[in-house]
């Protein structure tokens, strides 16, 4: 067996991040035949329009905030991957509004290719950033696996009338993204040996900030609706928008934020295998400006991993908005579009 420092997570993974997840078309083939049955009223959010995580009532002042996330290495380091992989699982809850209060560890690794240590490392990246949301990983479990999979199940509070979902946008409002793209772009670099350590850096400081806006945005009556944006790229996640909304929606392409290095390699036709996968599954409703280059479409739909918060809002309170990100760090959080009255349908200008 290598030495732990010698071994590559990578390698044994045919995936990486939430470029594994299931591409959204066959997800919706999966789950068109998935009966729904005897929902308690006080479900506030089930599967109905793909939310990030499920809302259950408690009382008068409490709702329960419930998600799962678990994926395949994106990045070689176990302590990174662990990192990574709880602050993506936590996202959920604040992109619902909700603040974190437990996890359990959802723990699948190959015992024969893997030394004890090196698993370990990856429990106690998790463990970091859990500590960092202030809250304890409370137990979960663990088996053997073929390849190694991390992730937690997550659990949250919010007020009941203050749950932020992804289908309650109105018209007019403008879109804010809280993070830069290019996080799939940079992981296919790294599996390349082509990523530079300014690169892995910049990758890495995106994917293990928590979405800690979230809380606040929650309080905030004039954020109609927030998602976050995760494996089905920014296209696929603002359908899920448009789609429960029942809006129409425009993305300025020049106006995304964008890690430095993925531009760069976008433009050299760096993308992962999800990035055409995730195109497909958005079928006719995504327009590109006529002779945009095939890049700018990677880049829509390249799988981001612990993602940016997409948030609609009224214009009047999108300064709010922003300045409640800049508060909390996330310096290069942008307007980037505006909803309107129409059948679901993306346009990039």
């Amino acid at each position: 067996m290598n030495a732990p420092e010698r071994i590559r997570l990578t390698e044994f993974s045919h995936g990486g991040g939430c470029g594994c997840k299931i591409a959204p078309a066959i997800l919706s083939e999966i789950l068109a035949s998935t009966p729904i049955r005897g929902l308690p009223k006080d479900l506030l959010v089930g599967t109905e329009t793909s939310d990030d995580a499920a809302v259950y009532r408690l009382n008068g002042t409490q709702a329960l905030v419930a998600t799962t996330d678990f994926f395949t290495p994106i990045v070689d380091d176990p302590y990174d991957f662990g990192r990574i992989a709880a602050t993506n699982a936590l996202s959920d809850i604040y992109a619902m509004g909700g603040r974190p209060i437990l996890a359990l560890a959802i723990v699948g690794m190959p015992l024969d290719k893997l030394p004890v240590s090196v698993i370990q490392k990856i429990l106690e990246g998790g463990e970091s950033v859990c500590a960092q949301a202030g809250i304890p990983i409370a137990g979960g479990h663990s088996i053997d696996t073929l390849e190694p999979i991390y992730g937690l199940v997550g659990l949250g509070l919010v007020h009941p009338d203050k749950v932020k979902r992804n289908s309650t946008a109105l018209a007019g409002d403008v879109l804010v993204l809280g993070k830069p793209l290019g996080v799939g772009i940079l992981s296919a670099a790294l599996k390349k040996g082509t990523l530079s350590e300014a690169g892995y850096r910049a990758m890495l400081a995106t994917t293990t900030q928590l979405n800690t806006p979230g809380v606040a945005l929650a309080e905030m009556p004039e954020v109609h609706a927030v998602t976050d944006v995760t494996g089905f790229g920014l296209a696929g996640h603002l359908l899920e928008v448009l789609r429960g909304s029942k809006l129409a929606g425009e993305v300025r392409f020049n106006s995304l934020p964008v890690m430095a290095e993925a531009l760069e390699w976008a433009k050299q036709g760096v993308a992962t295998g999800a990035s055409d996968r995730n195109w497909k599954g958005y079928g006719q409703e995504v327009q590109l400006a006529a002779g945009a280059p095939e890049w700018q479409r990677k880049l829509l739909s390249d799988p981001q991993t612990s993602g940016g918060l997409l948030v609609a809002c009224a214009p009047r309170a999108e300064k709010a908005v922003l300045a409640e990100f800049a508060t909390r760090g996330f310096a290069k959080a942008r307007t980037i579009g505006r909803l309107s009255a129409g059948a679901p349908r993306l346009v990039i200008t």
